[in-house]
Formats: C-alpha cells, sequence, structure tokens
C-alpha cells in the first residue's frame, strides 16, 4: 500500500494565456496586431479585419503555447462570459 505521490502544479505564463485562446476544435488562434492608435488612415475594411481571431499556423509556436499554458485548452473561449446575465 504505497502512498501517492504528489502531482506538481504547473504555473501558467499569464501573458500567454491573455493573449491566446483555444476554439471548441482544439486550434490555438490569436488576436491581429496594430489596433492601439493611428486607425484614423486605416480603412474601414482594415479596422474590420483586425478586430478578428486569427488561428496560429506555425506548429513549433502551438508547441510553445501549450507549454507555456498548460491548462489553456481545459478552458473554453467563452469562459469569461460564465455567469454575466443581463441586469433588468
Amino acid at each position: 500500500m504505497g502512498k501517492k505521490q504528489k502531482k506538481y502544479k504547473l504555473k501558467t505564463h499569464k501573458a500567454t494565456a491573455k493573449r491566446f485562446k483555444v476554439t471548441g476544435g482544439g486550434k490555438v488562434v490569436r488576436t491581429r496586431g496594430p489596433k492601439s492608435h493611428l486607425r484614423r488612415k486605416k480603412s474601414d475594411r482594415a479596422k474590420r479585419q483586425l478586430g478578428s481571431m486569427v488561428p496560429v499556423e506555425a506548429q513549433g509556436d502551438v508547441k510553445r503555447i501549450h507549454r507555456l499554458a498548460p491548462y489553456l485548452s481545459k478552458y473554453s473561449t467563452r469562459a469569461s462570459r460564465r455567469g454575466g446575465g443581463s441586469k433588468k
């Protein structure tokens, strides 16, 4: 009757967890880049496209993201909306 071996928790790299999400199908997605300023000179189409999420294509990057945020795939992309009903 051996003792149970303690499993260690892995720390999540918080900057990675904030920048990337995992879709229901398991793809890692990221937001697009330059959105914060100088938007007046960008076309409406360009601004609209900056708002969408883009899948991470490079397998090496996906591997690194999973290593930095090991529990990322356990939580859906809509987890932040839990319990946020309308108050009327």
